[in-house]
């Protein structure tokens, strides 16, 4: 078997449980808003307005924690397992000071939502909210530094099945704590706060377990003397995952400001937006797996310097990510009814006007797939060259310079809507990915440049 098929195999095994375990964290939102949706408008509005808020702030500790992932390939690469433990261990440290600094804004977020212009009601229910599940932030992003770790590692299935786990124990408790089941008390989205802590709190301690106890990762003692800092280790995860938190930062920027641009054309626009998000997140969640496994698969031959490893790593990433493409492109184009239907009831009578809408943002929908594909999987290859800088710059001038401007300017200056707004999202992720796979292409060319000299 040649190496690029042992790569694509290699790539395949460790990304599709990566993907699976992010989709299962996708669930976890899904199911709050469906479940609080049958508990009441109200208390879904408040929800859907709290998600967002305490996502941003999750997206601006995450990249500490995703840091520890091509730090410790790197690190296993040489067999340094001491600094396997010292990365991981100081990537604990920041993700859990992180989710601590975040405590005060959500704590009165509530004035400043007021201050975004959400009505007083509105408001105190959603820092009603937050003040209970802000608690979780800390333990999902040390759960998340966990997944880093054990994904390096290449214990992905054990990563996809405590997620699952986590998600079964959301749903019970989402049942018993928003509607007063199972002899708990019906406390609505105060209950949908509690399931979200409860959970966050269970999977990282599911994760914990298992990355210190397992035989084989027990070697590796990353919680022994956890209380001790190492500032070296400390410096170095911090620095390469702070241009990685503002990536995912912008990056979501571009798609919050698209959401209030559909908005301005009003809600069943908006609504067809939103499932066509939905739909185009749940299968960009199997190329963030493919890129996960990417990251691990470059940082390893990073780690023993070996630029041809690091090649045929990316190419075989590649290749699965455009399969993916391929497939998704297909039904998009061929079943856009019946994937938008499943969103809308039956009985709605606004459901045909919603599906013609998400039909045609669906087939931009196939457009944007190959450039969101594209831009994640060069920004996870690059991450495997610890090169987070640039490809920060990068992701802000393409996402808030160039692809908001262009979504309005086509949405409205041009007249073309939902297309156009849709259109200008797929402009700046193209500009994203083409950008940062040149910046990777360039990296190989200097090193074969170098050999040949």
């Amino acid at each position: 078997m040649g190496r690029f098929n042992r790569q694509l195999i290699s790539v395949l095994a460790l990304g599709l449980p990566l993907a699976g375990s992010h989709i299962a964290q996708i669930s976890i939102t899904v199911t709050d808003t469906v479940m609080m949706g049958w508990y009441g408008i109200e208390e879904l509005a408040a929800l859907s307005l709290a998600g967002p808020f305490y996502f941003v702030l999750f997206l601006l500790g995450q990249g500490f924690a995703l840091a520890v992932m091509p730090k410790v390939a790197s690190a296993l690469a040489n067999e340094d397992h001491t600094q396997v433990r010292r990365d991981t261990r100081m990537g604990l440290w920041i993700s859990f000071l992180v989710g601590l600094a975040t405590m005060p804004i959500m704590w009165f977020s509530a004035p400043l939502l007021v201050a975004a212009g959400q009505e007083e009601e509105l408001a105190q229910m959603v820092q009603t909210y937050l003040r209970i599940a802000g608690w979780s932030l800390p333990f999902f992003l040390m759960a998340t530094t966990f997944k880093s770790f054990l994904a390096a590692l290449e214990h992905s299935q054990a990563v996809l099945w405590l997620t699952l786990m986590g998600t079964g124990l959301n749903v019970v408790l989402n049942y018993a704590f928003i509607f007063g089941n199972l002899g708990a008390p019906e406390l609505g989205l105060v209950g949908a706060a509690v399931a979200s802590l409860g959970t966050h709190t269970l999977i990282c301690l599911l994760l914990a377990w298992y990355s210190t106890r397992r035989t084989g990762l027990r070697r590796y003692a990353i919680l022994t003397h956890i209380w001790r800092p190492d500032w070296e280790a400390f410096g170095q995860v911090f620095n390469l995952g702070l241009p990685i938190s503002m990536t995912g930062f912008a990056e979501s920027a571009l798609f919050t400001a698209s959401s209030f641009m559909m908005g301005w054309l009003g809600h069943e626009v908006l609504a067809a937006h939103g499932i066509a998000l939905q739909i185009a997140g749940i299968t960009f969640m199997l190329h963030v797996g493919l890129s996960s496994a990417a990251t691990v698969k470059v940082g390893n031959a990073y780690g023993r310097r070996d630029p041809a490893d690091v090649r045929t790593a990316a190419l075989a990433a590649l290749a699965l990510s455009m399969a993916v493409v391929a497939v998704t492109i297909l039904a998009f184009l061929t079943i856009p009814e019946l994937l938008v239907g499943l969103f809308l009831d039956p009985h709605d009578p606004q459901r045909d006007t919603v599906i013609a809408l998400g039909k045609i943002l669906l087939a931009m929908a196939a457009l944007f797939q190959l450039v969101d594909a594209l831009q994640v999987m060069s920004l996870g290859m690059l991450r495997g060259l610890h090169d987070t800088r640039k490809p920060m710059i990068i992701a802000v001038i393409s996402y808030w310079i160039i692809g908001i401007p262009a979504s309005y300017y086509l949405g409205f200056q041009m007249g073309w809507e939902g297309i156009g707004i849709w259109l200008g999202m797929a402009i700046g992720l193209a500009v994203a990915g083409i950008s940062m796979m040149i910046r990777f292409r360039n990296w190989l060319a200097r090193q074969e440049t170098r050999r040949a000299a």
